[in-house]
């Protein structure tokens, strides 16, 4: 004979056979304190032994409207959130402002190349988005403004209006390291940066192009060392700018070279992240040259291993930012939208040990 094959259980089918409501059952799993210990204990090890999971999540979110998730927009590939450190830090702050929320993360990288994947937007089963440094004219940015949820953007663009933002003053935050090498003595400066634009650029940046750069975190750092520099009456113009449209160790050890190579006179360099700087560091062990006693060094973002390397640097509140980005998002899908507010958070300099006056001869 052939053999029957029992049935699955539903919430309807255990809820009969122990003579209680469904939503008593469907409260065993998403609201344990209305029910007594020992009627939910009964309902749970009835449910395991006919091999029922629980409420089916894709029908609970159909009858309340919600996902149960928000979407976090990455730039990068999905390994590159994981690599880098001012990323780790900004997801673990998302992270923690969701910990208590009963709502679950979604990353959705749509990379930094030409590979757009809106596609992996319009799909997302979320009821909110975080767009984590953006263009301003990133199509996938108008993909999520046209999902019509609540969103809330970190880092950049600043000027989506209607829209929450989180962030920092990074023209101004960027000051404390460019004015450190001018009062070191400083006077021959190059410029490391990331990305300034949306489409690959990499080596030296024209300083006319500057303004219309896409990426303004980018654009503003290098602005406001730019500003420091002719305050204290430095030809700017002069000041060698290279740039990497991707942020790794090999492309800011290739950016050393490349700078340094062209300008071997320089005697600092002010990088825009602390990858960056890392990678002037090893360009110059490779070189033989002493950092500070050769070359002076500055960083931007404060990620530990800067720190203990004593790194001259701009400790910014990556987690603080997710923290704060999360926590937006979550109120404004609970209120069903917000008002726009803008939250700009402080930074830090760190003096660190590699700065010192010039030596007279290079």
């Amino acid at each position: 004979m052939p053999r029957r094959t029992a049935h699955k259980a539903t919430l309807a089918s255990l809820a009969a056979e122990l003579g209680v409501s469904r939503t008593t059952v469907s409260n065993a799993y998403n609201h344990p304190e209305q029910l007594s210990p020992a009627l939910r204990a009964r309902i749970l090890a009835a449910a395991r032994a006919r091999g029922y999971t629980g409420p089916d999540p894709t029908a609970r979110s159909l009858r309340s409207g919600r996902a149960g998730a928000i979407g976090v927009v990455l730039t990068e590939d999905l390994t590159y959130a994981f690599d880098d450190q001012p990323s780790v830090d900004f997801l673990a702050g998302v992270a923690e402002a969701c910990a208590d929320s009963e709502v679950s993360l979604t990353l959705i990288p749509v990379g930094a190349h030409e590979r757009r994947r809106t596609s992996l937007v319009a799909g997302a089963s979320v009821d909110g988005f975080v767009v984590y440094s953006v263009a301003e004219d990133d199509p996938d940015l108008r993909a999520v403004l046209a999902r019509r949820l609540p969103t809330v953007i970190c880092g950049q663009p600043t000027t989506i209006e209607g829209v929450p933002f989180v962030g920092i003053d990074d023209r101004r935050a960027i000051e404390p390291a460019a004015r450190a090498l001018v009062e070191a003595g400083h006077r021959r400066i190059g410029i490391l940066a990331i990305r300034l634009h949306r489409d690959p650029v990499d080596g030296f940046i024209d300083h006319r192009d500057l303004p219309r750069a896409g990426l303004h975190i980018q654009r503003d750092r290098v602005c406001g060392a730019l500003d420091v520099f002719a305050e204290a009456g430095i030809d700017t113009a002069g000041v060698p700018v290279v740039t990497r449209h991707i942020n790794d160790a090999p492309r800011a050890r290739s950016a050393a070279e490349q700078l340094l190579g062209a300008h071997p006179d320089l005697t600092a360099v002010l990088c825009t992240t602390d990858s960056m700087a890392g990678g002037v560091l090893a360009y110059a062990r490779e070189r033989g040259l002493s950092v500070p006693g050769d070359l002076s060094v500055t960083g931007f973002d404060g990620v530990p291993a800067a720190l203990r390397a004593g790194l001259t640097t701009v400790i910014q509140p990556n987690r603080m930012k997710g923290v704060a980005a999360g926590t937006t998002l979550l109120e404004s899908v609970r209120q069903g939208g917000e008002e726009a507010r803008r939250t700009i958070l402080g930074t830090e300099f760190f003096p660190g040990t590699t700065v010192a006056p010039p030596r007279v001869a290079r």
